[in-house]
């Protein structure tokens, strides 16, 4: 790597976008879940309520997950404290929308939390799957 000839200090990798962390968090939770036997249904469902980032399938579990990214040294606190009361309604409001539209048979709910830290690169250093989040 030629990094150490740019200075101290000089990052050479690009600094990636909001967006870019989330789509590479979620790209990990499907993967993850998907290890753990988990069937993704949808990814990033919207309705006028809102985004649910997963829903997926476990045994007779519908399963709706929120995933958050982080990256960096944790300035801004864990992923999973990022899902607020507003974000938890907001998932939940969207879900029985979803429910109501979609629902074929009956199926246990939980809203899950996909918890993602990311190096500077991108790269993923933990995935937390938080069960019963809210």
């Amino acid at each position: 790597m030629v990094s150490h000839l740019l200075g101290p200090g000089h990052n050479s990798t690009p600094k990636l976008t909001r967006q870019q962390k989330g789509r590479l968090g979620e790209e990990a939770a499907c993967r993850w879940l998907r290890e753990q036997g988990y069937q993704i249904i949808e990814q990033n469902w919207r309705c006028r309520r809102g985004e649910i980032d997963i829903i997926a399938s476990h045994g007779d579990l519908l399963v709706f997950v929120e995933v958050r990214s982080r990256s960096g040294a944790g300035n801004y606190g864990t992923p999973q404290e990022s899902v607020d009361i507003r974000k938890m309604q907001q998932v939940r409001s969207t879900a029985a929308v979803y429910l109501q539209k979609f629902r074929e048979k009956e199926l246990q709910i939980r809203f899950d939390v996909a918890a993602v830290i990311l190096d500077a690169a991108g790269q993923i250093v933990t995935i937390e799957h938080i069960e019963n989040a809210f």
